[in-house]
């Protein structure tokens, strides 16, 4: 409701307005995204708005979609792996401006708390994960259609052609980076270099071995042959990845369903005794245990890095940490977003990293719902969405 001084002094013309753009929008859990025509407010102080100009489809995105949790919020917009491009800034904006190409980014970096000033976490204590469908600042929506809200994910909602982000849930990046393939590093292929190098910071000559070999678990894989692992190991129940996945750096495939032993027991036998990093990426927690159990006593490490899509709590026999192994979690592969995301596209486009391979399939935004039946259907690695001009 305006109040009654904006009533008498309305804001000059060049101020941010109301914008009606295409959404694609959730209605309920696993029910088809419809387009919607919804209205996007203009930033509010620390905020900024972006026209979006490609995002692509993350499992997390299905798995929130599909999700039949006590407290739903629908009707949503999902989305939060994207590219775009500064269209209008709020109050107190320094940092961008309108043009200046960007990334959203799911987790954010308010660079002043406890945690963002510690080299150990890039958990923001203020813009950490949002898991309630509204903005940080003041828990409210900047989407509506016909009055009634339409909830975010993961504060960024990028499955619309404009929204909005708080300030610190976005990086600006070099104006030459083409923004319709590193969309792809605000998310899935960061988490997966990230876990190889800074969570688990993988050793030369060391054995590997991956549960799920999608994008995260292939950026894995990518990490851990660019630090020399000698043995990368991709277990997955999916046996045409096989030749895909030995593209990124796997060296050994494995489809449990080939085998008659339990799979743990495959990768001892292949390792003298179990792998050095292990590294889950399905979002199956019994397979974090047997992710342990792949491991080596003394100093095997486990990197969880899945979304579960179910049962979320995890039960393992105390001896598997006894014997000397590690359990470590991985959120978006320990990068702070911020200070790290424009390194990695430095990395990309000095060809030192993969991203476009990823990429096996180009669709417009009108054919987003092709895009969920491709993942959901194990057809696809990632799916980029382009945004009308």
């Amino acid at each position: 409701m305006l109040s009654a001084q904006s009533k008498k002094d309305p804001p000059p013309l060049s101020a941010p307005q109301v914008i009606i753009c295409r959404a694609a929008v959730a209605w309920g859990p696993g029910e088809e995204l419809v387009m919607e025509e919804v209205e996007v407010s203009p930033p509010q102080p620390m905020e900024i708005r972006i026209k979006v100009v490609s995002t692509s489809l993350c499992r997390s995105d299905i798995t929130a979609w599909q999700s039949q949790a006590p407290t739903l919020v629908f009707p949503r917009i999902f989305g939060h792996e994207a590219s775009g491009i500064v269209e209008s800034v709020g109050e107190g904006i320094t940092e961008f401006q309108e043009g200046d190409h960007i990334l959203t980014l799911f987790i954010g970096e308010c660079m002043t708390c406890k945690h963002c000033c510690s080299s150990k976490s890039n958990m923001c204590q203020v813009l950490g994960l949002e898991r309630r469908g509204v903005m940080h600042s003041d828990q409210k929506t900047r989407f509506s259609i016909r009055g009634k809200p339409v909830y975010h994910y993961c504060a960024v909602s990028s499955f619309s052609e404009y929204t909005v982000v708080h300030s610190g849930c976005a990086v600006k990046v070099r104006p030459d980076a083409p923004l319709e393939k590193i969309c792809l590093l605000s998310c899935g292929v960061a988490a997966g270099l990230g876990a190889a190098w800074k969570v688990a910071n993988i050793t030369k000559q060391s054995t590997v071995v991956i549960f799920g070999l999608g994008t995260v678990g292939l950026s894995v894989a990518q990490g851990a042959k660019l630090r020399g692992a000698s043995k990368i190991i991709g277990v997955d129940l999916n046996s045409e990845k096989c030749e895909k996945a030995m593209a990124f750096g796997i060296t050994d495939f494995v489809n449990p369903n080939d085998h008659d032993e339990p799979v743990q027991q495959v990768i001892k036998q292949m390792t003298d005794g179990g792998v050095d990093y292990a590294f889950e990426c399905i979002g199956d927690i019994g397979m974090i245990t047997t992710a342990l159990q792949s491991c080596c006593d003394g100093w095997g490490l486990t990197v969880t890095l899945g979304v579960p899509k179910l049962k979320s709590e995890i039960s393992a026999h105390y001896a598997l940490f006894l014997s000397g192994k590690t359990l470590r979690g991985s959120l978006f592969g320990g990068w702070k977003p911020k200070s790290d995301v424009p390194k990695l596209v430095d990395m990309y486009l000095r060809k030192e990293i993969q991203v476009d391979e990823f990429i096996t399939h180009n669709l417009a935004f009108a054919e987003i719902n092709k895009a969920f039946n491709l993942m959901i259907e194990g057809k696809c690695l990632r799916c980029v969405i382009h945004m009308p001009n």
